[in-house]
């Protein structure tokens, strides 16, 4: 997708992006061929979880990348992105002339299983974009995004759906449109299109296992081939729920997906656990608020132990006081998310 701009040469160029993280609602675990998914995702856009990266492109004799994450310099993200940009070579060989230097900060924790390498990968690739779009400035606006999405996939798979607002798809499916290159906006029932999202930060450390890690695994799983036939089966269920505003169904496949991507890692070869304690104890909590009130309030975790609690706005008083009066003492922090329309350039 990005072959024309394969003549150009390094020049000087500074931007800055802020771009959101996303919660999956069907999850993406597990890969096919160079960072393609094994089975379609749909996920929403955050609107206060994201990260903010000011990148400057100078041309060098050779490739380098400095990194600094809230004002400290991080060599092992730095050498995440160069060799990110030297697997782009083949499609843009000048990047290896590049010296590139990133600031960036997040406002949330990083490496916590709150989909920080969606956030910060989907702002580079824009960022990255954005300097194509500068050296090239007769290239199609209105491709922009589909052309971000496509890198963003190529240094994290989520990162790709991070690019748009609102509920997002990535992979090959039903769906008209649909690809497994480059991730898709989805319009939804409009009384599902403003859902709330607390974020239930049970511990913020960095996890013991890195989600590129935890897709390898899967791989020589003896139930890989059944979880992506689940999959697909819960994405489309997901999305004619989505599109007919039925909660219901919608928030069961949110906390089956959720269980369903945890025991994965439980049973895969080379086991590990994520969840915590306090994990648990909150989904069993949430459920029994659920089961008592009849109030729409669903769980969900990627691939950490902190909950996302995803509910309707028009319940948001209820829901609200039980999770701050209730749930507070089991977390280290709540974070009171929405839906988010998108990166927004600084």
């Amino acid at each position: 997708m990005i072959q024309s701009f394969a003549h150009l040469s390094p020049l000087p160029f500074e931007t800055c992006w802020t771009s959101p993280a996303n919660i999956a609602f069907v999850k993406y675990w597990g890969k096919k061929g160079h960072q393609l998914p094994a089975n379609p995702s749909v996920s929403l856009t955050l609107k206060e979880c994201v990260t903010t990266s000011k990148v400057t492109f100078l041309a060098g004799e050779k490739l380098s990348v400095e990194l600094n994450l809230e004002g400290t310099r991080k060599d092992s993200f730095g050498i995440k992105i160069e060799n990110y940009l030297r697997s782009l070579e083949t499609m843009i060989p000048w990047v290896k002339n590049l010296k590139v230097k990133i600031d960036t900060s997040n406002t949330f924790p990083h490496g916590a299983g709150i989909a920080s390498s969606a956030s910060g990968l989907s702002a580079f690739a824009l960022a990255l974009t954005d300097y194509l779009y500068f050296m090239k400035p007769d290239s199609d606006p209105a491709l922009f995004h589909r052309q971000a999405s496509f890198l963003a996939r190529l240094a994290s798979g989520s990162a790709c759906r991070s690019v748009y607002g609102g509920f997002v798809t990535w992979g090959m499916s039903h769906l008209e449109g649909s690809s497994d290159e480059y991730a898709c906006p989805l319009e939804v029932h409009p009384e599902l299109s403003h859902l709330l999202d607390s974020v239930v930060v049970v511990s913020d450390q960095e996890k013991k296992v890195s989600s590129r890690e935890g897709h390898a695994r899967l791989n020589e799983h003896f139930f890989a081939e059944a979880r992506y036939a689940q999959a697909k089966n819960h994405f489309r269920k997901a999305i004619d729920a989505l599109k007919a505003g039925d909660m219901e169904v919608v928030g069961s496949i949110l906390e089956a997906e959720a269980l369903s991507l945890h025991a994965m890692m439980m049973t895969s070869p080379d086991s590990f656990t994520l969840l915590k304690p306090n994990s648990l104890l909150l989904m069993d909590m949430v459920r029994t608020f659920r089961e008592e009130t009849k109030l729409p309030l669903y769980f969900t975790l990627d691939a950490g132990p902190n909950l996302h609690l995803i509910y309707p706005y028009s319940h948001r008083n209820k829901i609200e006081t039980f999770i701050n009066n209730e749930l507070t003492p089991l977390s280290q922090r709540i974070i009171t998310d929405s839906r988010g329309e998108g990166p927004q350039k600084c």
